[in-house]
């Protein structure tokens, strides 16, 4: 089933608010089952577990998120509002979300397209910094829900919502991404988990809550992997993959071709960038979203941008996930390239130092996190001179330079051609290397002195 805003592989079980859990007091549970209740369970004098007015749900139209709309009316009396973000998953996942909504017992949906916003403000800001977590993740997944939190946290104040709720599960990331957003935006919103109070423990529990309170059980085919997808990628976790021993199916990837099965001709492709941030393809100025969408279909025809990783989770444990991440692929390759033309040593391994915090602090959902701001303005700063073109060459999963260009480019031919220039003096390296050598000149006669 796929993850677009719930069912999310989420984290520990102590993070964040864990749910009204007051009883009324005096009343049983069927006392209160018993005030006005709707088919669905809800009621005015409050639920199962207390007492909420209206709350905001992260809604993907799946079996999970229909089954949390009911259960928030039944256990907190509450009107529940769906929401949902575009944030480039795709048109099949958002085809008749308002009828199953409603249908599962909300007041309403609604939905946003927040595409341009992620990667405008999300995916380029992370590119432009350099963010790999564990020398392999992309971020694509730690970088969407920040975005889709934010929007809930505006949705919840245009609405008069008093809590939010999301589905993500106890074990993964996504429950401390989702929700430390909402504490930094607002931290008076109170959080609704229903994966960390509720009873239900899988798929045939859920179809029976379902049944039991008369909502329409989503008939699509259940797919082996957890999947989530959005405009910068698609991770696929579960089923075979949970043994790192296990090579991933050939059918299981969707948005790249097997690099067996790519054009046996390669492909030249010229990225345009400006300050960090790339602009155009082979010349052509496009927006954040068509530049994206076009270079996923670019990549993915060649088999560019698969990610097989073990990685440590923010709660301790290993997972195991495969990416598909073939534009991402493209833009990191072009913008590292680019930027061995204009920055020099020193600024490249400052700022490769901070791109690996950038990457943990992403990682962990401390999107809104002051460091994080700081660490951006230095990244828009250093990368200020970062305006070129590289041309790169995609051959059947592989991503090549062919070509860089800068008018800000620290390249000088005339001083690193091996012929005699004017700027660069040979000689000079003699006193040079004698000072740069001097400690270990020192240290070689201390052992001779003994």
């Amino acid at each position: 089933m796929s993850q677009l805003l719930a069912n999310c592989a989420c984290s520990s079980s102590k993070i964040g608010f864990q749910g009204v859990q007051n009883v009324m007091a005096g009343e049983t549970n069927k006392d209160v089952l018993s005030k006005n209740t709707d088919v669905f369970g809800s009621n005015s004098g409050g639920g199962l577990r207390g007492k909420l007015n209206k709350v905001v749900l992260a809604y993907s139209g799946g079996l999970d998120t229909s089954v949390i709309v009911p259960w928030l009316r039944e256990n907190y009396g509450c009107e529940v509002v769906c929401f949902t973000a575009d944030v480039g998953q795709g048109d099949l996942e958002m085809d008749g979300l308002e009828q199953k909504a409603k249908a599962s017992g909300a007041s309403q949906l609604v939905v946003k397209d927040l595409k341009e916003e992620f990667v405008q403000d999300y995916i380029f800001p992370c590119l432009r910094a350099g963010a790999v977590y564990e020398r392999k993740y992309l971020l694509g997944t730690s970088m969407a829900r920040p975005v889709i939190a934010k929007a809930m946290v505006d949705v919840a104040k245009e609405v008069g919502a008093d809590a939010v709720s999301h589905g993500c599960t106890g074990k993964g990331n996504d429950q401390v991404r989702f929700e430390l957003t909402f504490f930094a935006l607002n931290p008076e919103l109170k959080v609704v988990a229903p994966w960390r109070e509720w009873e239900i423990t899988g798929r045939e529990d859920a179809v029976e809550y379902a049944k039991k309170h008369n909502i329409p059980v989503p008939v699509t085919k259940k797919s082996i992997y957890s999947r989530d997808r959005n405009l910068w990628h698609l991770s696929h976790e579960g089923d075979i993959l949970e043994d790192p021993a296990n090579e991933p199916k050939k059918d299981m990837y969707m948005m790249s071709v097997d690099p067996e099965d790519a054009p046996n001709q390669p492909e030249y492709l010229e990225i345009g960038i400006e300050s960090g941030i790339p602009v155009s393809i082979n010349g052509r100025k496009l927006s954040p979203v068509s530049l994206l969408s076009e270079l996923n279909k670019i990549g993915g025809r060649h088999g560019i941008g698969r990610i097989d990783m073990v990685e440590n989770r923010l709660v301790g444990m290993k997972s195991r996930g495969v990416y598909e991440t073939p534009g991402g692929t493209i833009l990191w390759t072009a913008a590292r390239e680019l930027e061995s033309l204009t920055l020099d040593r020193e600024t490249i391994q400052m700022k490769d130092m901070l791109a690996l915090k950038y990457a943990e602090l992403v990682y962990a959902g401390r999107w809104f996190d002051p460091l994080r701001h700081s660490m951006d303005a230095f990244m828009e700063k250093i990368t200020e001179t970062t305006t070129g073109s590289v041309t790169l060459k995609l051959y059947k999963g592989s991503v090549t330079v062919a070509s860089r260009k800068s008018p800000y480019s620290l390249y000088r031919e005339d001083i690193s051609s091996f012929e005699t220039g004017s700027i660069y003096n040979q000689a000079d390296a003699a006193g040079f290397i004698r000072l740069y050598g001097l400690p270990m000149r020192v240290r070689a006669m201390l052992g001779k002195d003994k």
